[in-house]
């Protein structure tokens, strides 16, 4: 007796649950990517919604395959809160107010007992962490179909190629501040609606990731209908309009992993894209012809967008490093990464609280301005492992790393299809750029890392060969 296959069914818990993470994102990105004080209340209620969802997830589904499995997932999230909850109950500084000024006092710890500079701070930032990670979560613990995530996906590409024509017209018009000029921004170098150009092009970098996967993958499905009938065609424009605006926002690092990724776009999609080309009536010297076309297309738009601020930063960049050999470092970085160093090790295994480090900095910040010899002030660390070493510890940091190690679990020796590859290149760019920036210092990159990073690990268990059972 033959068996037809049916569609999975997607039902309402799972429809709300892309439905939130989604809007989550728009929203979030839309809104400064989260980096003004005043949208950070929104965000975390948002996110708290995600945490409500988690529990009536567990509590309807709790006997469904998988679920065990995905929850064990979270215990170093649950770990991190008891930590972070503890670390509140004892105060790392005390303020002693003396006339019309504050003076700060560290309290003298054992290295053992957590505790935070800031409890309600501490608190805060955790909020917001829990209500992002846990509603990334969701995706893995109630989306059952494949076809789900790459809408999620394709929503996400669309909503970044939206913000990424914002953002050229913005630039191209003079704008000097976010949304034509409406919303003045503390960095000059500011694009879209987000107010640091490397948080854009970090945000950029997963987002392109996602692009390259969903039209790799689209590639290989139209070659029974010809590459020009399908949606990879429009995937492979959207990202090249996407690509552009990271050379254009003059984030010079991001524009470098970008092109990592590019290289790995080429090797990965030259063979789809030639058979795709060839179901729809291309030989392979028309094939190869095509994409070199293409090629070349794709860098006169960006010269031609973006050639300017590519010369500018290009200078910039020659004068940087012609101090640094000058002085033989990396000059007022160096010192940074020194001083917070030591931060660090004074509190080595649980820090001084999350979210303490601009608070906490000011004592050990040997930085001084040759103008009027005031304080350099640094809101960042400028190496998100670093200051995270400095806020949670040790112990705080193994716990973040022990989230991301055990879904990978699911990666060992599995074959990936291009959806997840591209994604986890994504994420794992944006992560070891992280060593000498803070990309996670913006809400909206945080979102877009951990939704990508469990969208393609779940997606991997999705595609594993389920077993069949005779009927």
């Amino acid at each position: 007796m033959n068996s037809t296959p049916t569609t999975p069914r997607v039902d309402a818990l799972e429809i709300a649950v892309a439905a939130h993470v989604t809007a989550f994102l728009l929203g979030v990105s839309w809104a400064f990517g989260g980096n003004a004080d005043w949208v950070r209340t929104p965000i975390g209620l948002w996110g708290s919604l995600g945490i409500v969802l988690t529990l009536v997830i567990v509590a309807r589904r709790r006997r469904s395959p998988g679920m065990s499995q995905t929850l064990r997932w979270a215990w170093p999230v649950i770990a991190l809160n008891v930590i972070v909850g503890a670390s509140c109950l004892t105060a790392g500084c005390r303020f002693i107010a003396y006339g019309q000024q504050t003076f700060m006092m560290p309290v003298k710890l054992p290295l053992w007992i957590p505790s935070s500079a800031q409890p309600a701070l501490s608190l805060r930032s955790l909020w917001l962490f829990d209500g992002i990670y846990f509603s990334c979560l969701n995706v893995a613990l109630a989306v059952g179909t494949r076809s789900t995530l790459r809408r999620i996906l394709a929503v996400l590409v669309a909503n970044a190629l939206a913000l990424s024509v914002f953002g050229t017209i913005q630039k191209l018009v003079g704008s000097t501040g976010i949304y034509f000029g409406s919303i003045t921004t503390p960095h000059p170098q500011f694009f879209a609606s987000f107010v640091y150009d490397n948080h854009w092009g970090a945000f950029l970098v997963i987002m392109t990731a996602a692009c390259v996967g969903l039209v790799l993958r689209y590639a290989h499905r139209s070659q029974s209908g010809g590459f020009f009938h399908g949606p990879a065609l429009a995937g492979a424009v959207a990202g090249v309009l996407m690509a552009i605006t990271v050379p254009l926002s003059g984030s010079r690092a991001c524009t470098a992993l970008l092109g990592l990724l590019a290289v790995a776009a080429t090797i990965q999609g030259i063979p789809r894209i030639s058979r795709a080309l060839g179901a729809s009536g291309v030989g392979p010297s028309g094939a190869f012809a095509a994409m070199a076309l293409a090629g070349i297309v794709a860098a006169a738009a960006v010269w031609l967008v973006a050639g300017d601020v590519i010369l500018a930063r290009t200078s910039k960049t020659r004068d940087q490093l012609s101090v640094m050999l000058t002085h033989h470092g990396i000059g007022s970085r160096a010192v940074l990464y020194h001083d917070t160093w030591r931060m660090a090790r004074q509190r080595v295994l649980f820090g001084w609280g999350m979210g303490s480090y601009p608070t906490i900095f000011v004592i050990f910040n040997s930085q001084e301005s040759k103008v009027d010899h005031l304080p350099v002030i640094y809101h960042d660390a400028h190496s998100d492992w670093l200051q995270s070493v400095a806020e949670i510890g040790l112990v705080g940091t193994a716990l973040i790393g022990a989230a991301v190690a055990l879904p990978a679990s699911v990666i060992w020796r599995r074959k990936m299809s291009p959806i997840p590859y591209f994604l986890l290149c994504g994420c794992l760019l944006v992560a070891a750029y992280a060593w000498i920036e803070f990309p996670f210092g913006n809400l909206a990159v945080i979102l877009s890392w951990w939704l990508c990073f469990l969208v393609s690990v779940h997606y991997i268990r999705l595609s594993a060969p389920e077993r069949c059972t005779p009927p």
